[in-house]
């Protein structure tokens, strides 16, 4: 049964609708002269809204008690909230309820069917890398070319976004699980059929429609996350869906070599144990599209918050997929967390895709261990996925956790890179370990800091721009250190993306904070509202209206 919203200890004003656009002001102010009660946080920023003289803002000023700062024109929320004439009351606002908030048990499980499916497209994507050297030499091609097969997921991720995020905002959440999934199992039992060693193509064929239903696969975790979960849990639950890819990746670090272990001189037993492999994933990725197909919902009975009600209740016309994109691109603080996000993410890419040949380099026949000392770095990260999404959800602190998780991540690959040659492999372990826990503890935090600050914009449009960052910068990361490593040794790979790392370190500092959904939650507490339209078309003159902007200098 349904949780009502009364148990996420939101206390809302009975009797007055809350609709996408519409800003909280105070029942039995008059037109012109609408005004909203402050939230505590160190300034506030205004909303223009259609319908009035600009210089009715004196009389907001006056209730409100104070001045006022406009926000500049990147950290205005877009509202979209429209439904009246401008300047008037909407009709029956004083005997309609507000929106009902409840959260479903379903929302276990919707989640748990992503993050498993997740897991085999991530699985399937580092499969190769980890023994490159034994993928190389049954196939009889050079390491570039199945390095590949880890790079071609980036590749196709960068031209096919942005079709895929307007199907996600067009055709809805469960279409997209759906062409993810089946995608990710047609591409795994393609695979299946290329267990010969002049059949190359066919397996780089398979892991191309797997790079193609990775692109359906990455935007989701903060949309599930906003559908599905409130405002207590919304973090964690993106948390929880990144890291279904991360265990993975984990997962591909651990098997393949256990499952393919380097026998060239007996090239049947390769291929049988290559195909014991495919098979074995071909048949988990075919039942989990079926439960996608059974279990996996569009959205649940009633919104989990009152901002995804705010957006539900938007009329679906209003909505624009251009304009969306032209408003993130306007947004400041948004386009450094594309870059930040894209030097962190692609750095990560690019050390497990090359981790076999810098292990390889230093710790010969290693192959197994090379694998486990992936697993460990992923499996760190997992922890430090979780903790940092459930540190959000407790504190709210984007940008100060982003900020510090990044500086320490960047210690992190200082460390390692300095102790890989010493020849220990047990230091490699514990510096790989550190590196993951903060490296991949930092994905999930960029998609919920990415949803604050551009709010109300679609969660999958902004996840699925910060994923092309990443793979833009992970195919970069992969040649440039690659070619480092092959031509001097893996240490001046290393040093390259230290050094990006370190710029990135700079521009997160230079990032905005301005919890634009948080406020939305936050806001309709201990507020008597009334409905007051956004952007109405018949009036294109403008007056703002007060509401407070948290800023996380002040926590």
């Amino acid at each position: 049964m349904a949780r009502p919203d009364d148990e996420e200890g939101a206390a809302v004003a009975p009797g007055h609708p809350l609709a996408k656009g519409y800003l909280l002001l105070p029942t039995g102010a008059p037109a012109g002269k609408e005004s909203v009660e402050p939230q505590n946080g160190p300034k506030a920023g205004t909303f223009p809204v259609n319908g009035g003289p600009r210089d009715s803002l004196a009389a907001a000023s006056g209730v409100l008690g104070g001045p006022q700062t406009p926000l500049a024109p990147e950290e205005e929320t877009q509202a979209r909230l429209l439904p009246a004439g401008a300047g008037a009351e909407t009709p029956g606002a004083e005997s309609t309820p507000l929106p009902r908030t409840a959260l479903s048990p379903q929302r276990f499980v919707v989640l748990l069917i992503f993050s498993l499916y997740s897991l085999v497209n991530a699985f399937q994507w580092i499969q190769y890398s980890i023994i490159s050297n034994v993928f190389g030499g049954f196939y009889g091609v050079t390491l570039l070319r199945i390095d590949w097969l880890s790079m071609v997921y980036m590749l196709a991720y960068v031209p096919l976004i942005f079709p895929a995020t307007w199907l996600l905002d067009t055709g809805g959440l469960r279409l997209t699980a759906l062409l993810g999934s089946g995608l990710n199992c047609l591409g795994a039992w393609i695979k299946c059929g290329s267990v010969q060693q002049h059949l190359f193509w066919v397996t780089m064929l398979g892991q191309c429609l797997c790079a193609v239903a990775q692109v359906f696969i990455l935007g989701l975790p903060s949309r599930i996350a906003s559908v599905w979960f409130g405002p207590k849990e919304v973090s964690t639950a993106c948390a929880t869906a990144v890291l279904g890819n991360q265990l993975g990746t984990a997962v591909g670090f651990l098997l393949p070599p256990v499952l393919v272990p380097n026998t060239q001189n007996d090239t049947n037993l390769l291929a049988y144990n290559i195909s014991t492999m495919f098979y074995g994933t071909s048949a988990v990725a075919t039942l989990l599209f079926i439960l996608t197909a059974i279990a996996f919902k569009e959205k649940p009975r009633y919104p989990p918050s009152q901002a995804q009600a705010a957006l539900q209740d938007s009329p679906p016309e209003e909505y624009s997929y251009k304009k969306s994109i032209t408003n993130l691109f306007k947004n400041i603080p948004f386009v450094l967390l594309l870059i930040t996000y894209g030097i962190m993410t692609g750095a990560f890419y690019s050390v497990s895709t090359l981790l076999n040949q810098m292990i390889l380099t230093y710790y010969e026949g290693e192959e197994v261990s090379a694998g486990r000392i992936g697993l460990t770095l992923v499996v760190a990260g997992m922890v430090g996925s979780i903790l940092c999404g459930l540190w959000l959800d407790y504190t709210k602190t984007y940008k100060q956790t982003t900020l510090i998780v990044y500086i320490l991540s960047f210690i992190g690959m200082v460390i390692f890179t300095f102790t890989l040659d010493l020849g220990y492999i047990i230091i490699v372990f514990v510096t790989g370990g550190v590196l993951g826990f903060f490296m991949t503890g930092y994905l999930p935090l960029g998609f919920e800091f990415a949803v604050e600050i551009t709010y109300p914009e679609s969660e999958g449009t902004s996840s699925g721009l910060l994923n092309a960052s990443a793979q833009i910068f992970g195919i970069l990361f992969t040649l440039a250190q690659g070619k480092l490593t092959s031509d001097y040794d893996p240490k001046a790979g290393n040093i390259f993306l230290c050094v990006w790392m370190f710029i990135g370190i700079i521009l997160t500092a230079l990032i905005k904070s301005d919890l634009r959904r948080h406020n939305i939650n936050i806001g309709i507490t201990n507020v008597d509202v009334k409905a007051v339209p956004a952007d109405s078309p018949t009036d294109q003159e403008s007056k703002t209206v007060m509401l407070s902007t948290q800023s996380e200098s002040a926590i």
